[in-house]
């Protein structure tokens, strides 16, 4: 969902990527989440148009549902290091992130909400018992950790990614973000050894802890999002260390009531290892970590998300339809990357374009179709193509209009906001590098040329300017025949997360400093668009639970 353009020292330089034609660059990942967005949304509106009866034996095999969120929770694992560490700023991911979600995602509540006000809709009946608990936990997104549930069901993968966006923020605070093969196999362990052991609502099973909590994530997301803008040392190792620690919301408290999706805090648990599956293949694509590491982490990953929901259900249906889930999300992920140089169908990266706006209003205008159509045509022969015409229609016609209207807009209104806060605040201060990613310096020998370099490279002013090179005498008349794909060690020290943030633009030619070509196209992913959910079992994502 990129290449490392800041990484503490220590770390390994990423290789560049083989170039391809500029549309085809990410054009693989559009057709995913394309492919993902229409996945879901058909699945909502089979049992009307296949029947309920039929859907449920399909469901029995294969969800469908599930398919394409975990396809969307790998893309989006994929994409999301790359948006971060591509600019090394953390104010600039976080100012992406905000304008590329939230103004679709306000819209989408409150197109629910007028859709509600005209009857075309049930009414949500957990936002009227806990009003302010359910507003709070909107405005982070992380309602399914507090034990709220959204304003319509597929809201409940926002949770998860809003929690992913924390805490892989916080592992490149920490200089911990290469770590992603033993995040993923961890995480994934952890949710089928602990399994039923772990709490499904330890902080949000009464009412009152709900709202204590999610008045606190309130909290917790301002002051990160504060100390990522402000950029001073001390607040942004504070707000890293507070998103890293919001992996314990899954662990502890990933089902505390029925409105939660999730089925208990170990399938949380879960669904979380497949994001940083996605970071692993990220991370093996660009020589960031080894192939054998991570080939047992995916490994493991997809063994548990197969045998996981077996062992602790004890259903052999589970055990089934997640064998088949996990081949169709690992297939289908492993061909389009294989074919990520090739030409995509049209239609497909058009709906990966405007995916995020499928996914957050193909419930309401579900729920319109169904509403405004007779009972007889549905119930007709051929009542199925009238409903599903509609729909499909509806669907993209809301999804268009919120794509052009809220989310480029929203965009652009991020650009401005960027250079705004960029001149309230003034440059990003450059962190020192934890010191379990220093390397140890050369000792100078009195005398020789390593002593005479060490004194200029202590001239050279503050770390994280430029610096000359450590030659030798010999060396200097040679060619220069280092990588280009890293930053001088001299460049690399004293960084916690990187060189200053504001040097780290292509330069002159197109070229960042890693010499890859910088690709307008990537700049869209700076967000993976949003992502996919379904209802879990049979409820078939309709809201007023």
């Amino acid at each position: 969902m990129s290449e490392i353009l800041s990484a503490p020292v220590g770390a390994a330089p990423a290789s560049a990527p083989v170039s391809a034609p500029k549309g085809q660059r990410m054009a693989w990942l559009d057709a995913l989440r394309g492919f993902a967005a229409a996945t879901v949304a058909l699945f909502h509106l089979s049992p009307f148009v296949l029947g309920r009866e039929r859907h449920l034996q399909i469901y029995s095999y294969f969800d469908f549902g599930k398919y394409g969120v975990l396809l969307f929770f790998l893309v989006s694992g994929y994409v999301i290091p790359m948006s971060l560490e591509r600019h090394g700023s953390l104010r600039k991911f976080w100012i992406g992130r905000l304008f590329r979600i939230y103004p679709t995602y306000l819209f989408a509540i409150v197109t629910v909400g007028l859709f509600m006000a005209l009857g075309f809709m049930p009414l949500n009946k957990t936002m009227g018992a806990e009003t302010i608990t359910a507003v709070l936990g909107q405005v982070t997104m992380l309602q399914d950790f507090v034990g709220i549930g959204g304003l319509i069901t597929p809201f409940w993968t926002l949770s998860f990614e809003m929690a992913f966006y924390l805490i892989v923020a916080g592992l490149f605070v920490w200089g911990l973000h290469r770590l992603s093969a033993w995040w993923a196999a961890g995480l994934a362990v952890l949710a089928i050894v602990a399994g039923t052991r772990l709490p499904d609502g330890l902080l949000g099973a009464a009412f009152a802890h709900r709202r204590a909590l999610a008045a606190l994530l309130v909290l917790v997301l301002a002051a990160s999002l504060y100390a990522y803008f402000q950029g001073r040392r001390v607040l942004v190792l504070a707000a890293g260390a507070a998103g890293i620690g919001l992996v314990l919301l899954p662990m502890v408290n990933g089902h505390a009531t029925k409105t939660v999706v999730a089925t208990s805090s170990w399938q949380a648990v879960l669904m979380l290892s497949v994001m940083f599956a996605g970071t692993v293949i990220y991370r093996l694509q660009h020589g960031q970590t080894g192939r054998r590491a991570a080939i047992a982490a995916l490994s493991t990953v997809f063994v548990c998300c197969v045998l996981t929901n077996w062992l602790h259900t004890g259903q052999r249906t589970e055990l089934v339809r997640w064998t088949l889930v996990s081949i169709a999300v690992a297939g289908s992920f492993g061909l389009a990357f294989a074919l990520r140089g090739k030409p995509m169908p049209a239609v497909l990266t058009w709906l990966g374009a405007i995916s995020f706006s499928v996914y957050l209003t193909h419930i309401a205008v579900m729920n319109v179709v169904l509403h405004i159509t007779p009972d007889e045509v549905i119930d007709s022969a051929f009542g199925w193509i009238v409903v599903g015409s509609a729909f499909i229609a509806g669907t993209l016609a809301l999804s268009s209009f919120a794509y052009r209207f809220v989310e480029q807009p929203g965009q652009k209104l991020g650009r401005r906001a960027q250079k705004r806060v960029d001149a309230v605040f003034g440059m990003e201060e450059p962190l020192r590098a934890a010191p379990w990613t220093q390397q140890p310096e050369p000792t100078p020998v009195p005398g020789t040329w390593l002593s005479s370099a060490a004194a200029r490279l202590r001239r050279s002013g503050p770390t994280g300017q430029s610096a000359p090179a450590l030659r030798s005498p010999a060396a200097q008349s040679a060619p220069d025949l280092r990588s280009s794909a890293g930053p001088s060690a001299p460049d690399r020290r004293g960084q916690l997360y990187g060189a200053r943030h504001g040097q780290q633009q292509p330069d002159g030619d197109g070229h960042d400093w890693q010499g890859r070509r910088a690709h307008p196209a990537e700049d869209r992913y700076q967000d993976a668009g949003g992502p996919f959910g379904h209802r879990h079992s049979a409820d078939f994502g309709l809201p007023g639970r």
